[in-house]
């Protein structure tokens, strides 16, 4: 009866033993549950950052995402590209929707340089959509002096970018007919 007992308590052990390592098994398992859709796309990965979000590359020629993608008018941002491109860029974020330039020595006034900094910040051809702050520097010496913003500069640019959108917008619906 002793020796009954003993192997009834070592078969619970075993048993008790056993269920504890599946147990810490199946927590350690790397089975991944989702209540996710798997017929859902998933969302796009930026390829440099590794994070969610972003436009996939094969999407940006398609013609049913034109627009969609971009979070500023295209005609506008390719009209500040062209009337700033007389200036070396020296940031241009196109998601961001600004342009910054180097700064620019006219010939006519070589003790003058102008830095050039473009938003484009509408989705629609709009006159508020753009806004240019435009940054002079006067030579003292050796050194470069702030002038603050030509304000009437600032104007002149932006009438041209404005002018230059609706340029390519006549262009782009004239190719269309």
């Amino acid at each position: 009866m002793i020796n009954a007992l003993r192997i009834g308590n070592i078969i619970y052990s075993t048993k008790l033993f056993s269920f504890g390592v599946l147990i810490l098994l199946a927590a350690c398992s790397n089975i991944k549950t989702s209540t996710e859709n798997p017929h859902l796309e998933p969302e796009p990965v930026s390829i440099l950052t590794g994070k969610a979000g972003g436009t996939k590359i094969l999407d940006l020629g398609s013609s049913d995402n034109l627009n969609n993608n971009m979070p500023v008018n295209a005609l506008l941002w390719r009209a500040a590209l062209d009337i700033a491109s007389f200036v070396p860029l020296d940031d241009v974020d196109t998601f961001g929707g600004s342009i910054i330039t180097e700064w620019h020595h006219p010939k006519s006034d070589p003790s003058n340089r102008l830095k050039l900094i473009i938003f484009v910040i509408g989705r629609e051809l709009r006159s508020d959509a753009i806004q240019v702050q435009a940054h002079v520097q006067k030579r003292s010496g050796e050194e470069w002096i702030s002038a603050g913003r030509d304000e009437s500069l600032s104007r002149n640019v932006e009438n041209l970018i404005l002018t230059r959108a609706r340029e390519l917008r006549s262009n782009m619906t004239a190719t269309i007919e």
